[in-house]
């Protein structure tokens, strides 16, 4: 497993540099090299032959093809969203972040960090193993100290640097598999094609006992090798030209790291027998035309796998800093006069020496693995949401399929669970924890993301497939308000009674009308509160109809519902402090429901207000003699659903009250009442059957901090007003639309 390094940014901040800067380079040097590199590893000289050994020529190369698959879906698709994009400092979690967000940007940014960092530390043991296998004597600690003086010495003084150093590691690489092709060349491959094993029978590992092993374990020990592609974007900044550069130079090293793979597998069958091959991890160097250079390649590859961590790390780190996605960002996103990003680098340094103190991470080695694994599977999900979501926005220079991006993401979550099924469920818990630690946080990206339109695609569609259902969907019923807003001090004070009839899945569509003078006051009022609402979590928008009759405005405004999403489902008015003469509320009842809009009226109690919110009386109509039960029930249906909503968000207590006047039809009344609520599963509630007449009983009820009654086919305000005031609480008169149900 090895990484690449990222890219210094030239953007001008804290010490940044500028066009002045950094020389920028080539698609060989910028993108070819360093991805080669990262992909040769030290797998490929410690572990292919234990894994041709175990699962013989064919098994193996399926492996190779298998896992190189996988890549080569994430580098297309990492190729192609690089090509539409201006990608900054960080490489992967600018990417990520640019279409998902900073949140989820920094929820994969932080972890990468920690196991690029944590990386150095196994490729620092890794060359340490190498160097005791020639220096048996030397001190462990020492020899580890010191490689790590020499990389962070590399990288601290330039990328430039670090650059050049890789060339020379490319030339030994090189060395090393001259040496395997002189070993060939003359007669190491003693084995034909008769007698070669095509498929292995597992037999395991040597510290295992050979007590056997299973194709994906092999799998899950080869995959790694196939990692680290990310070298072409990650250097995206120091690139003259990244849009060609990083196509041609990350596929082209990975079809040139594949070749290499199948070509020294078939060497290793043709040279070796599979006991031998899955018995002696240093096979290669045994086998060589000239062993100590595959020794030398060895030590090659692990110290360039060490160098590109510690040249990359820090770029990601300082690029989390620039966003204020960590503490102290401003200190991490300083970059010296050459560019180089000093602050982060000493951090790095810091968990990379803890690190080495532990002497030992193989614990925690699958979790490194796993992090990378899941930023490249965020690759794949922010190409395919990019090709999905159609977007004019998405116009990449290199194109992929769709099915490309798709397979390359559900491969590495195959990827993920089949090298250790535990770390990667660990790993995705870190990721999500890290993911609501941001999102609870405000961070303000210095560039759009595609959320939005991911967002509105989806409800697009949905959209869609509403508009082919039936219209009549009681059970799929919640309250979506449309709130006439004549004065904007009125809605204020009703706010929070509002936001109580809807949380948590209902809608609010604020319809103000206003004369030709007063647009901009109420559309700044308007959505302010729509924002107000949202921060509270409930779905909120607004319009602005100009118009000197509100009456007339506002039965624009509910012809408008028709093709508004969600569709508002009931029209919610208030009860004004003075009668006004025109203000003409049947005729907009009348028109709601023509529209199939239900109608609510809110009568506020001037001086009790909602009182504690912890009563709330259901006033039902007298049925004598009619006493049956049918799914319709009349005007209760908005009454009972709206009663049950307040009993959830206020933790209230309901009441059902019946006057009825005939004394003998009270048992009648009760048992109606009783049957209805269970019909309705309506918990546990207080049933009251009065006898007299409705006007005396209002003023003997029991009190409650809200009445709510049906409304008459004409509402009358001046009777509104009476009932209101002789309950001395607030009310609110219903009119059901038919498309609400209390039984369904």
């Amino acid at each position: 497993m090895s990484e690449s390094m990222p890219a210094v940014s030239t953007s001008a901040s804290d010490g940044a540099v500028t066009d002045a800067g950094p020389k920028k380079f080539g698609t060989f040097a910028g993108v070819y090299v360093p991805t080669l590199l990262t992909i040769l590893g030290v797998i490929m000289y410690l572990r292919q032959g234990w894994v041709i050994g175990n699962a013989g020529l064919l098994g193996g190369t399926l492996i190779v093809l298998l896992a190189f698959g996988i890549t080569a879906a994430t580098g297309l698709a990492m190729s192609s969203i690089t090509t539409n994009i201006r990608i900054g400092a960080g490489g992967a979690y600018s990417i990520i972040s640019q279409s998902l967000g900073l949140e989820v940007g920094g929820s994969v940014g932080i972890p990468l960090y920690l196991a690029q960092a944590l990386a150095i530390t196994l490729y620092i043991f890794g060359f340490r193993e190498g160097w005791l296998f020639v220096f048996p004597d030397h001190p462990a600690l020492l020899i580890d100290l010191l490689i790590f003086a020499v990389i962070f010495g590399v990288a601290y003084k330039s990328a430039a640097f670090a650059f050049r150093i890789q060339y020379v590691i490319l030339g030994i690489i090189i060395l090393s598999l001259l040496s395997i092709a002189g070993a060939a060349a003359t007669g190491s491959m003693q084995y034909g094609l008769g007698e070669l094993e095509l498929w292995g029978t597992f037999p395991g590992t040597p510290e295992g006992g050979f007590d056997g092993t299973s194709f994906w374990i092999v799998f899950a020990v080869f995959f790694p090798a196939a990692t680290g592609i990310m070298a072409g974007a990650n250097m995206s900044g120091d690139l003259e030209n990244p849009r060609m550069s990083i196509p041609i130079g990350t596929m082209g090293a990975i079809v040139t790291s594949l070749i290499i793979y199948v070509l020294v597998g078939i060497w290793l069958a043709a040279s070796a027998t599979p006991e031998e091959l899955a018995s002696n991890y240093t096979i290669m160097i045994d086998l060589a035309f000239w062993g100590p250079a595959v020794l030398a390649g060895l030590l090659g590859a692990t110290f360039s796998s060490a160098l590109a961590s510690m040249v990359g790390a820090p770029r990601i780190l300082q690029a989390l800093g620039d966003h204020n996605v960590l503490p102290q960002g401003k200190w991490l996103s300083v970059r010296s006069a050459d560019g180089e990003p000093r602050n982060a680098m000493y951090i790095t340094a810091a968990i990379v020496f803890l690190g080495l103190m532990l002497r030992d991470l193989n614990a925690i080695a699958p979790l490194i693995t796993m992090f990378f694994l899941i930023t490249y599977m965020m690759i794949n999900v922010v190409v395919f949401f990019e090709q999905t979501l159609g977007l004019v926005s998405f116009r990449p220079l290199f194109r992929i399929p769709r099915v490309v991006s798709f397979l390359g993401m559900v491969g590495c979550l195959f990827a993920m669970f089949i090298v250790n099924p535990a770390f990667s469920l660990i790993a995705l818990t870190l990721v999500l924890g890290a993911y609501v630690f941001m999102a609870r946080r405000t961070l303000n990206a210095p560039f759009g993301d595609v959320r939005s339109g991911m967002f509105v695609s989806i409800a697009e569609w949905a959209a869609k497939r509403v508009w082919d259902l039936p219209t009549m969907q009681e059970r799929a019923w919640k309250p979506n308000l449309m709130v006439a807003v004549r004065t904007t001090e009125d809605l204020r004070g009703a706010f929070l009674f509002i936001q109580d009839l809807v949380y948590p899945r209902g809608s609010v569509k604020l319809v103000g009308v206003h004369p030709a003078n007063g647009s901009k006051k109420i559309d700044e009022t308007l959505d302010s509160l729509a924002n107000d609402f949202r921060a509270r979590g409930v779905f909120a928008n607004w319009i602005a109809i100009e118009s000197d009759d509100f009456n007339q405005g506002l039965v624009a405004g509910i012809q408008t519902a028709r093709g508004a999403f969600p569709r508002p489902n009931t029209v919610f008015l208030q009860m004004p402090e003075e009668i006004v003469e025109k203000l003409n509320y049947s005729q907009i009842v009348d028109k709601a429901a023509e529209e199939g809009l239900a109608s609510l009226l809110y009568a506020p109690h001037p001086k009790a207000g909602l009182g504690r919110r912890q009563f709330v009386n259901i006033w039902v109509r007298d049925r004598t003699p009619d006493w049956g039960i049918s799914m319709d029930i009349g005007n209760l249906d908005l009454s009972l659903l709206l009663g049950y909503k307040l009993r959830q968000n206020w933790n209230a207590s309901l009441r059902f009250i019946m006057v009825v006047e005939d004394e003998a039809q009270h048992q009648n009344a009760r048992d109606f009442v009783e049957e209805l609520l269970t019909l309705a599963r309506i918990p546990t509630t207080e049933i009251i059957i009065a006898g007299g007449t409705f006007s005396e009983f209002l003023t003997e009820a029991p009190q409650g901090d809200l009445n709510i009654f049906g409304m008459l086919s004409e509402p009358n305000l001046e009777f509104i007003r009476q009932v209101r005031d002789k309950t001395k609480a607030s009310c609110i008169f219903v009119r059901d639309s038919g498309n609400e149900s209390a039984l369904a």
